[in-house]
């Protein structure tokens, strides 16, 4: 029988790399065209619906979206994943995170298993650019190294134009001298491990930041906080059943896929506020 051919299958120095920084950057997905076309999927989602930023929507979009639901079963994203975590792959999680020209939007610096309630670390982040991500658009920063360090305790800020629920920021200094900044290109990505410490500055640019975060576990991990978890077989097998599959979608904001997601995102909302009183808030 013949073989499929990986397409993205990383080298082990990209790898080692990856195991000694805790992320890898910048890896080619898409062509400048594709990136273009995916931009404007989501411009005509929001010509219709309203800016992303501002519905529930943009919290697992490959649920409602189904240009997002064939952006996270891309053979070169799975391969490359695949490369760090084994065959059997689940996506749990996707965001949106766009910050418009001069909005004054920015993330803390932090660790995102702090709130996640994974079992395992076995878990990682695919951030795709959709449009330029550099240092004066508001690119992400990371602190090198930072993702072998255990958890560490977080402050929850609750801060205005903080784009992370609770405005989160990890209790540990970081040495500014030793930050790296993940300059990416339309179409480029970046790989980064869920206890890296990182975050971004505000867009200072003309043009919108646009990235998809595509959050990939292994199907070992389960949820240990006590709420209903879900995820989407993307790859291989899963053996251990610790989520509800997520249905893929067979039409954009379809009455079905509306109703999946609003389900699903109440759960997970349980999730990211617990403890807190509060509830997420929405622009429309």
């Amino acid at each position: 029988m013949k073989m499929a051919v990986k397409e993205l299958c990383l080298t082990q120095k990209q790898i080692d790399c990856y195991r000694t920084d805790g992320f890898l950057s910048p890896i080619r997905i898409f062509s400048k065209e594709e990136a273009s076309r995916l931009r404007s999927e989501l411009e005509c989602f929001e010509a219709a619906h309203g800016f992303v930023m501002g519905t529930p929507y943009r919290n697992k979009p490959h649920l409602v979206m189904t240009w997002v639901a064939e952006v996270i079963r891309n053979a070169r994203i799975l391969d490359a994943v695949e490369s760090i975590l084994g065959p059997n792959l689940l996506v749990w999680g996707t965001n949106f995170f766009v910050k418009e020209p001069y909005d004054g939007t920015f993330i803390s610096l932090h660790q995102d298993s702090t709130y996640w309630g994974l079992s395992r670390p076995e878990v990682l982040t695919v951030w795709v650019a959709l449009s330029a991500s550099y240092r004066s658009s508001g690119a992400m920063k990371m602190a090198p190294g930072s993702h072998k360090l255990e958890q560490l305790p977080h402050v929850d800020t609750f801060e205005k134009g903080n784009l992370l629920t609770r405005g989160q920021k990890v209790e540990h200094g970081v040495d500014e001298n030793d930050i790296a900044w993940i300059d990416l290109a339309p179409g480029e990505a970046s790989i980064h491990h869920v206890r890296i410490i990182h975050g971004s500055e505000p867009n200072s640019s003309s043009d919108r930041r646009i990235g998809l975060a595509i959050r990939f576990v292994r199907t070992d991990v389960k949820q240990v906080n006590g709420v209903k978890d879900y995820a989407t077989l993307v790859r291989g097998r899963d053996d251990f059943q610790h989520f509800q599959h997520e249905p893929r979608p067979k039409e954009t904001l379809g009455e079905v896929e509306v109703a999946v997601h609003k389900q699903i995102a109440e759960e997970s909302f349980k999730l990211f506020y617990q403890g807190t009183g509060r509830e997420p808030t929405f622009d429309q």
